[in-house]
């Protein structure tokens, strides 16, 4: 056969009508996989979380600064107590019965009585 031939044997569309051949377009609307409410909800909640990640990290290092400014305090009362404690004692060396004897008898005086008390022992 010829092609020619082949070519007559192939089915013909039949003619169409004027009515027919108007075609009308089908604007097909693509959505996306997130709605817009979606989109707005999930924005919320990410602003959420950053507001709340800001606010704990903003809160921990007041915390720490708190902290760190505790442990310089406590520092310095150990100090403060180390140093008062030392006074104290030498408080008790600089007033011995002894001591103040030895003392004014270097300077001229006359001790009439042989007993000599401390003040904060007669206060009692």
């Amino acid at each position: 056969m010829s092609a020619n031939h082949a070519r007559t044997w192939e089915p013909t569309k039949p003619q169409q009508t004027p009515s027919q051949e108007q075609s009308t377009t089908v604007r097909v609307h693509r959505q996306g996989w997130i709605t817009k409410g979606e989109k707005l909800i999930y924005s919320i909640v990410a602003v959420c979380i950053i507001i709340a990640g800001i606010y704990m990290v903003s809160f921990s290092s007041s915390t720490d600064t708190v902290n760190r400014e505790m442990q310089q305090l406590e520092t310095q009362v150990n100090t403060q107590k180390s140093v008062n404690e030392q006074l104290s004692f030498e408080k008790k060396e600089l007033s011995r019965p002894e001591r103040i004897t030895k003392i004014a008898k270097e300077n001229g005086l006359k001790i009439q009585d042989a007993k000599v008390k401390q003040a904060h022992e007669m206060n009692n």
